[in-house]
């Protein structure tokens, strides 16, 4: 695991992102073993044969996790938002992060990078 990743986590004001983060960054490494991670844009991306796979990006009250590749996946389920070829959950402190169905949907999106 990349130390500037680790850094950038561990220095979130509030201890929710933290755990978030760690949930979210750890759930990445698990699902796509293969993965390499940096900052970049002052935010951790991941990236699987040099190309996006997801980031992590916080601001005040939200952690946000975004899949990169998702133009081809059925996302009919309402949880994301944003553009076919990038889909994002965003979660605010207490909202419970659905590891399992952002694995899932991360193992397809990065399956053909």
């Amino acid at each position: 695991m990349n130390q500037e990743v680790s850094s950038f986590i561990e220095e979130l004001k509030q201890p929710w992102q933290v755990e978030a983060c760690n949930q979210l960054r750890e759930m990445v490494h698990q699902t796509v073993p293969s993965i390499d991670e940096r900052i970049q844009y002052k935010k951790p991306h991941f990236l699987k044969d040099g190309k996006y796979a997801a980031v992590i990006s916080t601001a005040k009250d939200t952690v946000t996790f975004m899949i990169f590749n998702t133009t081809n996946l059925d996302l009919s389920e309402g949880k994301f938002e944003g553009p076919a070829e990038r889909r994002w959950m965003k979660f605010r402190e207490g909202d419970p992060i659905d590891l399992p169905l952002l694995a899932k949907v991360l193992t397809e999106a990065s399956s053909t990078l």
